[in-house]
This record gives structure tokens, sequence and C-alpha cells, in this order.
């Protein structure tokens, strides 16, 4: 009795997952553009040390169909190349700007404060905030504004990942797995409840009068998730936040050995949860039952040639490749679901020491509370 309970719990995750990836509307570009209307869009870009993107990132803006558009970019204290191949991948190219980042206020997180100039220096209706490794489909800004209503405030969606890393296979598509698993979207994106919001930093497109009432970085100048904590803001303000499906627009090259995924992620994932050490627990418990356990259960049933031992661990498997086949990820990677939530636990485990202990979180030079 308690197996066919463990199934039918499974199965409902299953059904959850399907009609979250179903709700969570694709960007496309089947509609005429706001009725004609072509708003001015500014892409701004903060770059820190990103010497390996900087040439693909301004390849794939200049690639960009949208004409009336401006690409500002902020060098945040750059110690690498980054510079000198931005200067020379642009050329003369004057829809792009470059300036140079100020130091670091105290109480600021690097990545919001060069968000945070950014923003000031433009007076475009619309600001797409996206990451040096980020490449954008060359339709992706007029997709992206036909996803916006009357009451939208902010658009979001989590890329796609071209993963290479062992790491970055286990852990990087985990991030659509989070979303679609725990968040309801259609509470996300037809109301302004602010628990019910998900939001990825390497594609933020806001409305000026959204983020400016909402008092933009600056609210948030200490957050490590950002990203999460302005779309809430927004939420607050009165505005709507769209989630959408942007994996047919927006690429990321995230983290791309297995440290800088460690890395990266640690940093988030235990300010993510709110820091609280209960929350940690309580989804250690939850992925260990449902998406570690099955994996032994299933050798049992081999062992004891009892078939039905086997359809927890498909089940698990069904959910993670549901995820994968939504969201353009490789669609063998639901075979190392068990070990994708291990890494999950272990990375939870590890996020949570560093906050806990004080020890602080290290990116890019840079060590965070």
């Amino acid at each position: 009795m308690l197996l066919y309970l463990y199934l039918a719990a499974l199965a409902a995750m299953g059904v959850w997952v399907l009609t979250n990836a179903i709700c969570l509307p694709r960007l496309k570009d089947d509609r005429a553009s706001s009725a004609g209307l072509s708003p001015r869009v500014s892409v701004l870009i903060p770059v820190r040390n990103e010497e390996r993107n900087i040439e693909g990132l301004v390849q794939s803006l200049k690639s960009l169909s949208y004409k009336n558009s401006e690409f500002i970019i902020l060098d945040d204290s750059s110690t690498d190349a980054t510079r000198r191949l931005l200067e020379k991948t642009i050329g003369n190219d004057q829809r792009f700007t470059i300036i140079e980042g100020k130091p670091l206020p105290d109480g600021w997180v690097g990545k919001v404060h060069a968000c945070h100039q950014l923003a000031f220096r433009s007076s475009a209706g619309y600001l797409l905030f996206i990451d040096a490794d980020v490449r954008l489909h060359p339709q992706t800004i007029e997709r992206s504004l036909n996803a916006v209503k009357s009451d939208t405030g902010l658009v979001t969606g989590f890329p796609r990942y071209p993963v290479k890393s062992f790491l970055g296979h286990l852990l990087v598509p985990m991030q659509h797995f989070v979303v679609l698993l725990h968040l309801p979207v259609l509470l996300a994106n037809l109301t302004r409840w602010p628990a019910a919001t998900a939001a990825h930093g390497s594609f933020m497109l806001f409305r000026r009068d959204a983020y400016t009432s909402m008092g933009g970085h600056e609210k948030v100048k200490n957050s490590l998730v950002e990203d999460v904590h302005i779309a809430r803001e927004i939420k607050k303000n009165g505005y709507k936040v769209r989630l959408v499906n942007n994996t047919n627009s927006v690429l990321c090259y995230m983290y791309e050995t297995s440290r800088e995924v460690w890395e990266g992620f640690s940093k988030n994932l235990f300010p993510g949860l709110g820091r609280n050490p209960f929350i940690v627990i309580g989804l250690i418990f939850f992925y260990f039952v449902f998406f570690i356990l099955p994996l032994p259960i299933a050798a049992a049933g081999l062992i004891q040639n009892n078939l039905i031992l086997l359809f927890p661990l498909l089940l698990t498997m069904l959910i993670k490749l549901t995820v994968d086949l939504f969201t353009g990820q490789k669609w063998w990677l639901f075979s190392l679901t068990p070990f994708a939530l291990l890494s999950m636990i272990l990375l939870m485990i590890y996020s949570s020491y560093l906050g806990l202990s004080q020890r602080g979180f290290e990116w890019k030079g840079r060590t965070y509370q």
C-alpha cells in the first residue's frame, strides 16, 4: 500500500510539472509587435573579467534585428583583456557605448551596483539587462516585447544552457527543474503575489516606469539573488512579472568549468532560500525521499526480480525528461536524475555552511556575507 501511495505522489508531481511547463508561455514572434510601435530599448550589460565571452557577446548583439535599440556595456574594474577585446570587437558601431564602472561602495553587491549605474545611463522606455555569457536570437527583442502586456512590469526567463563540464551537466539545467517543480507558474504570471515569483538575472526586460517606481537595483543593493528580490518588489509596486520560456531565444554559457559551477551556485543557493536552515533541511528530505531513494529501490527490485520497484525511478526520470524536453536541454540528462539531486543536496549543505559559518561567498575576486 505504501508503495502505491509513493507512486501516486510521484505521478502527481509529474502531472504538476507537465502542467507548469505547458502554462509557461514561450517567446514567439507571430504577432505584430505592438501594432507597429517600436519603443526604445536599452540593452544593458555589466562585465567583469569576461575576456572569454566578450567577442561572442558583441557579435550576438550586432546580429539583433530590432532597430530602435542601443547597447550600453559597463566594465566593472576588469583586470584581464576584457576592455581591449570589447573595443576591438565593437569597432565603429555607434549603437554601442562603453562606460567605466565606479568603485564598489560598502553595502553593495558588485553586479547590482553595475546594473544600478547602467540604468542611469539610459533614457529608453525598456531596459533589457543581460549577462556577458548570454547569446541572443536575432529577434529576441521583438519576441520579448510581444510578451509585454498592459500590466507587465518585467519579462524574465531561464535560458537554455549549452553545458560542458561534468557538474554543469548535473546542476546547471536543474534551474529549470526547480522552477517547474516548485513554482505555481499560473499564480506567478497571473497574480501580484510576491511569494510566487521567479526570475533569472541573465535576462530581465523592464518597463522603465515599473523599474523606477520600485526603486531600481538600489532597492536590492546588498542581495546575492537580486533577480528574485527585484521581481518581488516589482509585484509589490502593482505590476505583474511575466515568467516566460525563452529557451528558443536566449542561450547562457553559464559556468564553463565544474569549479565555476560549484562556486557560482554555492553563493546563490543558501541566500536564495532566505538563509533559512529549516527550508534547507526540508528540501534535503524531500529530494532524498522522492528523487534519490528511487535508485536503491530500483536496485532492490532488480535483485528481487520485482519489476514494480523500478517504477519510482522511471517516474522521477520522466519528470526530469519532461523538464529537459520543454527547455531544450540534452534529452539524455534525465538518466542522471538521482545524481543531479544528490549534487543539489551536497551543494545546499555547503552553501548553508558558508552562510552560517560567516565564511562568506566568493565570486570574481569579491567576498560577500
